[in-house]
C-alpha cells in the first residue's frame, strides 16, 4: 500500500513541478524531457532486469548450496545464547527461538525467501503465548527490531546490482554495509532494551555485543590509519577474499552433509531466475516514476534543498545525493532501490554518490513493511513502540552509512 501512494506521489509531484516550470518559467521543453524519460526509465529497467538474471541466478544457486550445507542451522546455534537473553519473556525451550534463530540467520545471508517464512512463523509462535492478541509484545517487538535493523553479512543484491551497472569492483561496498548495519542493529537493539528493561549488562550479552563492537572498532581504526589511496585498494581486497572464503565454506560443509553440491546450486539457480523475471515489472514501474521525478526538476529542488540546510549548518554537502535513499528506506524497499539505481545510473556506480547509495541501501531494512507484513499476519493492532525504535535504527544505519562513506570513499 505504501509503495502504491508513493508511486502515484513521484508522478504527480513531478507534473506539478513540471507544469509550474511551464507556467513561471515558460520552459515548453520540459513536457518533452518528461515523455522521453518514460520510455528510458522504462528501457532501463528491463535491460537491468535482464542482466539481473546471470549474477542473481550464480548467487541463489550458492545461496541454496550453504542453505542445504547447514550455514543457517550453525549461526542459529552460534547466537542463541545472546537470542535467549534479548527474549526474556519467551519461556525457555519455546519452539519461537528456533525461528527466531533461523529467521535472522537467514537475513544475516541474505537468504530472504527462506527468513521471510521463518520469520511469519516466529510472529504466529509468538503470538501464541501473547495475552494481549491485538497489542505487540515486548518479544514480538524485540524481533520486529532486529528485522527491521537489517544485519546482513553478505548483501546479495546490492553487488548484483553494483555488477549489472558496471562497478570495476562491485563487493567493495561490503565492508561499509556491514559496519553500517552493525551501528544499525545495535541503536535499535539498545532502544528496544531501555524501553523494555533488558539487562544488557548480562555477561553473555555484553560478551557478544563486546565483542562484535571490538571488531567492528578495530576495522574503523585500521582503516582510518590507511592512506585514502589504499582503503578502498584493501578493503575490496578483504571483501572479495571472505566473500570467496564464505564460498568455499558452503561447499565444504555441503560435501561434509553430503549434499549434492551441483543440484544444490541448480535448485537455487532455478529460484534466480524467476526473480529476475518477476522484478522487471516492479523496477520498470519504479523507475518510470523516478524518471519523472526526476525529469521535472522535482529531483533537483529536493536535493538542492537539502544540500542548502546542510551547507547552512557548515557540513559538507556531496552526501546530498543519496539521502533520498535514506529517506526513501523505511517505506519502501523497491522504491529505495530505485532510487539507489538512479543514483548509480545518474552519478556513475565507483562515485561517491552511486557508492553512498548502495551503502544506505544496505544498512537497514524496511521498517514499515515488515511492521505491515509481520504484525498483520497475526492481527496486531498496537504496534507500541515497535515504530519508533524500528526508525532509531533506520537513523542510526543512515548516519553511520554516511560517516563510513566519507571514510571509504571520499
Amino acid at each position: 500500500m505504501a509503495l502504491n501512494y508513493i508511486w502515484i506521489a513521484f508522478f504527480l509531484i513531478g507534473f506539478i513541478v513540471a507544469l509550474g516550470q511551464l507556467i513561471f518559467a515558460g520552459n515548453t521543453q520540459i513536457f518533452n524531457d518528461l515523455v522521453n524519460s518514460i520510455f528510458s526509465s522504462a528501457k532501463t529497467g528491463f535491460e537491468i532486469s535482464l542482466g539481473l538474471t546471470g549474477v542473481l541466478t550464480l548467487w541463489l544457486g550458492l545461496m541454496k548450496v550453504g542453505e542445504k550445507g547447514g550455514v543457517v542451522v550453525i549461526l542459529g546455534r552460534l547466537f542463541g545464547p545472546l537470542f535467549q537473553r534479548l527474549f526474556p519473556e519467551l519461556p525457555k525451550g519455546h519452539p519461537a527461538y528456533g525461528s527466531i534463530m533461523l529467521n535472522i540467520s537467514a537475513n544475516m545471508l541474505g537468504l530472504d525467501n527462506a527468513a521471510t517464512p521463518m520469520g511469519l512463523k516466529a510472529m504466529k509462535e509468538m503470538q501464541e503465548v501473547n495475552p494481549d492478541k491485538e497489542s505487540a509484545s515486548n518479544a514480538q517487538i524485540m524481533f520486529l527490531v532486529l528485522n527491521a535493523s537489517g544485519l546482513t553479512i553478505i548483501p546479495v543484491s546490492i553487488i548484483v546490482y553494483r555488477t549489472q551497472l558496471g562497478a570495476v569492483n562491485p563487493a567493495d561496498i561490503f565492508i561499509p554495509i556491514l559496519i553500517a548495519t552493525y551501528f544499525a542493529t545495535i541503536a535499535g537493539l539498545i532502544s528496544v532494551a531501555i524501553i523494555q528493561k533488558i539487562k544488557l549488562f548480562d555477561k553473555v550479552v555484553v560478551a557478544y555485543l563486546g565483542g562484535l563492537t571490538a571488531i567492528i572498532a578495530g576495522i574503523i581504526y585500521y582503516f582510518s590509519t590507511l592512506p585514502k589511496e589504499q582503503i578502498t585498494e584493501i578493503s575490496t581486497f578483504t571483501a572479495n577474499f571472505i566473500l570467496l572464503s564464505i564460498i568455499m565454506l558452503f561447499i565444504v560443509l555441503a560435501l561434509i552433509k553430503k549434499v549434492n553440491v551441483y543440484d544444490a546450486f541448480i535448485e537455487g539457480a532455478k529460484e534466480g531466475f524467476g526473480i529476475a523475471v518477476k522484478i522487471i515489472p516492479f523496477l520498470v514501474a519504479i523507475l518510470v516514476a523516478i524518471g519523472i521525478f526526476r525529469a521535472s526538476g522535482a529531483m533537483d529542488f529536493l536535493i538542492g534543498g537539502m544540500a542548502q540546510f546542510f551547507a547552512w549548518l557548515g557540513f559538507d554537502t556531496e552526501f546530498t545525493g543519496a539521502l533520498p535513499v535514506a529517506f526513501m528506506k523505511p517505506l519502501s524497499g523497491s522504491g529505495a532501490r530505485g532510487l539507489m539505481i538512479d543514483a548509480m545510473t545518474t552519478h556513475g556506480a565507483d562515485s561517491f554518490i552511486g557508492r553512498l547509495a548502495c551503502t544506505l541501501q544496505g544498512a537497514t531494512d524496511t521498517t514499515f513493511y515488515i511492521i505491515a507484513v509481520y504484525f498483520g499476519s497475526v492481527g496486531i493492532k498496537n504496534t507500541r513502540h515497535a515504530v519508533g525504535c524500528g526508525l532509531i535504527a533506520d537513523l542510526a544505519g543512515a548516519i553511520a552509512a554516511i560517516f563510513i562513506a566519507y571514510l571509504f570513499f571520499s
